[in-house]
């Protein structure tokens, strides 16, 4: 099987909410208006209020009070209002998956922590449409949360080997599955109908050097998952936000021109950000904080 036959298999199971949908299918129409989008997002009263929220947090920085969604889309634009759809909506596609496996909590202080980072390391390196970096950042790992789900003793095999690192995790995979995480959630990404400028990221994360479409995005992408991992909270550490310790002299810090004078002031910002997020999207992993 393939990643693209495992995803069109489970895109019933973990399908994003026909809001989330019916607003892509918006956005990759060349005639969607400001009002399409404002009416198919009022008629889910929950998601609105999150979405004003999210708005209105530290994460955007208005100084005024924006109270209407009609607002919001004129503010921040379609292809951001989307994005932030995708992010309110995407926990509840991913209910079930087995305890013992992963903490969801945890899971999502990750993927919130590194689309926070991801988006202001693009601000930083003067990216183009930035809050795609946030998606690419917030759905990086999605992969293996189908994995935890379709094949749960493997996975268990696979979780084993992680204090040998990533690559080795990843190469079981592809021995295992015969593709990674990566492609597997690249591939449904897909299938959610996406644009390529967020799941190109994700395809290439794990090998930014190899990316087809951008170097600089999949970097970008790679250095924000690889600080989230190193602030990652767990039962055994206090949470700190203090620069961790990484190595400047890696090619992807190299290539983006990035050091301790210009990170460590982003790394402080994104603990702000992600907590404004977490206690939006999903209030019980902001108490990790």
């Amino acid at each position: 099987m393939t990643s693209k036959m495992l995803a069109e298999k489970v895109n019933t199971l973990f399908s994003l909410p026909d809001v989330a949908l019916r607003v892509n299918e918006l956005l990759n129409e060349d005639t969607c208006n400001n009002a399409d989008l404002v009416a198919v997002i009022q008629h889910d009263p929950a998601l609105t209020a999150k979405l004003l929220k999210i708005v209105n947090s530290a994460y955007f920085g208005f100084s005024g009070k924006i109270d209407t969604i009609s607002r919001a889309v004129t503010m921040i634009g379609q292809k951001s209002l989307r994005n932030l759809v995708v992010a309110t909506t995407v926990t509840e596609s991913f209910k079930g998956i087995p305890e013992h496996l992963v903490d969801m909590n945890t899971f999502w202080y990750h993927s919130v922590t590194s689309g926070v980072l991801a988006r202001l390391l693009a601000k930083l390196c003067h990216r183009q449409d930035c809050e795609r970096f946030f998606i690419a950042g917030l759905l990086h790992s999605i992969g293996k949360l189908v994995f935890f789900s379709v094949y749960p003793k493997q996975s268990a095999l696979i979780l084993s080997l992680k204090d040998q690192g990533e690559a080795v995790m990843t190469a079981k995979e592809k021995e295992t599955f015969g593709f990674s995480h990566a492609e597997l959630g690249t591939e449904l990404l897909k299938q959610w109908k996406l644009p390529a400028t967020i799941w190109a990221m994700i395809a290439s994360q794990l090998d930014p050097f190899k990316s087809t479409e951008s170097v600089d995005d999949a970097c970008i992408l790679y250095i924000a998952a690889h600080i989230a991992d190193k602030i990652e909270p767990c039962a055994k550490q206090e949470i700190d936000f203090e620069e961790p310790e990484l190595d400047y002299d890696a090619p992807v810090f190299r290539h983006l021109q990035l050091n301790e004078d210009n990170l460590a002031p982003l790394i402080q910002e994104a603990s702000f950000q992600a907590f404004d997020i977490l206690s939006f999207m999903r209030p019980q992993a902001s108490v990790i904080f």
